[in-house]
């Protein structure tokens, strides 16, 4: 059965120092959204990492893309 974006992040307080990760791996979603900033292409980081897929690389996006949007904006 297919994993959801949601199910592809985990928590675990020991691991990582808590910070979330993919499928319970020791790989952070920060880890994936460093390596797309630095210009690593979603099939560089599938060769370097095998045991990513394609779907925890989109889940990771969202994940952040979900937590910027619920930052409280500050009036000015």
């Amino acid at each position: 059965m297919d994993k959801t974006p949601q199910q592809r992040i985990t928590l675990e307080p020991g691991k990582r120092g808590g910070r979330p990760c993919i499928r319970g791996m020791r790989i952070a979603v920060y880890d994936v959204l460093s390596w797309l900033a630095a210009g690593m292409s979603e099939d560089e980081i599938l060769a370097d990492y095998p045991e990513l897929e394609r779907e925890d690389i989109r889940a990771s996006l969202g994940f952040a893309a979900n937590r910027d949007a619920s930052v409280t904006r500050l009036a000015a």
